[in-house]
């Protein structure tokens, strides 16, 4: 699928393990409204507060669910939308979510795919992966998700779970891991990942700075603890974001290695820290991944910040992913686009 839809608008709605963001996307290319609202704990809470979001950024006047519906849900989601392991928020586990979304709002196409796949499709067409026909995103978060588009088009697979990275297993004898199996990429490269790394520091007498500010504990040591004190030149945090770094190539390289993008995208929550994060991120790529002298491989971050999930799954439901739109119904993003969204940081 390439393209956006010229169709009117759309409401896309990103599920995170804290809350839920919703944006109304306009004909224009233009996010016209947002919200957030905390996420529940059960299934039909967080149908229910889809929902609620959904109406909360529905023009005045208008029917919420006369309006396309797309959804960024964490995990595996198939084609269905049907999540199969939500690893923070199991009660979605094996929920037919989209039909129990679509059942309420009968009057407009309703979707729900993997959070990080929309994340990437929004990257693709208004953010930094604009003009890259084959790009992989990784978002760094909690855990890591990810997607790729090859040949300009959106990487489903074969069950509609493809972009599982953070669940490479980088190392077989590794800390273990939420899924039930050790080493994966998430436990070394995500912001749990960089906390592991941190404690380990601080326990060994290195990050005197970091438990300062966790309050005198190295077990309470943080990424945001290590990340704030890396910003402000602090040495020995920026030793540990350079171990850090250096797990984040790891994963990165096998991707490229297995895709050969000419383009990775980097975004989640630790994106924020990317001017000390990208920089040794990059020079231990070039060291990892296979012929480095022979493959030309830009690694940038992400540009439309936690709004991109939301974006990605309005752009998604619109262009009809998954249920293909009518011919001549596809069209470019106008020059422009990305900025007129407000999203960059």
């Amino acid at each position: 699928m390439t393209g956006v839809s010229a169709a009117g608008q759309a409401i896309g709605v990103d599920i995170g393990g804290s809350k839920v963001l919703a944006v109304r996307y306009g004909p224009g290319g233009v996010v016209e409204a947002s919200v957030k609202l905390p996420t529940p704990g059960e299934a039909e809470g967080v149908v229910a507060t889809v929902l609620a979001a959904a109406d909360l950024v529905a023009p005045e006047g208008q029917d919420a669910s006369r309006i396309p519906l797309g959804v960024g849900c964490p995990g595996m989601i198939d084609r269905k939308g049907v999540p199969h392991y939500c690893p923070h928020l199991h009660c979605l586990d094996g929920v037919p979510f989209r039909d129990l979304l679509a059942q309420r709002r009968p009057g407009a196409p309703t979707m729900v795919v993997n959070d990080a796949t929309a994340a990437c499709w929004a990257e693709h067409l208004l953010g930094a992966g604009r003009g890259a026909q084959d790009m992989v995103m990784a978002t760094l978060g909690t855990g890591i998700g990810g997607g790729a588009v090859l040949g300009g088009r959106l990487v489903e697979g074969g069950h509609g779970f493809a972009g599982e990275i953070g669940h490479m297993v980088v190392d077989a004898n590794g800390p273990p891991c939420p899924c039930g199996k050790r080493g994966c990429w998430e436990r070394f490269a995500s912001g749990s990942g960089l906390g592991r790394l941190a404690r380990e520091a601080a326990l060994a007498g290195e990050l005197d700075g970091a438990v300062d500010l966790a309050g005198g504990d190295p077990e309470s040591v943080r990424s945001e603890h290590v990340t704030a004190l890396a910003l402000q030149g602090d040495a020995a945090c920026l030793a540990v974001m350079g171990r850090f770094a250096w797990w984040v190539a790891l994963g990165l390289a096998n991707l490229a290695n297995a895709l050969d993008p000419g383009l990775i995208v980097v975004g989640g929550g630790l994106v924020e820290s990317h001017s000390v994060l990208m920089g040794p991120l990059r020079d231990a790529f070039a060291e990892l991944v296979e012929a480095p002298g022979a493959r030309s491989v830009s690694i940038v971050p992400a540009e439309l910040g936690e709004r991109a999930g939301g974006v990605g799954a309005a752009l998604l439901v619109l262009a009809g992913v998954f249920r293909p739109a009518p011919a001549g119904q596809l069209v470019t993003p106008a020059p422009g686009a990305a900025a007129s969204l407000g999203l960059q940081p």
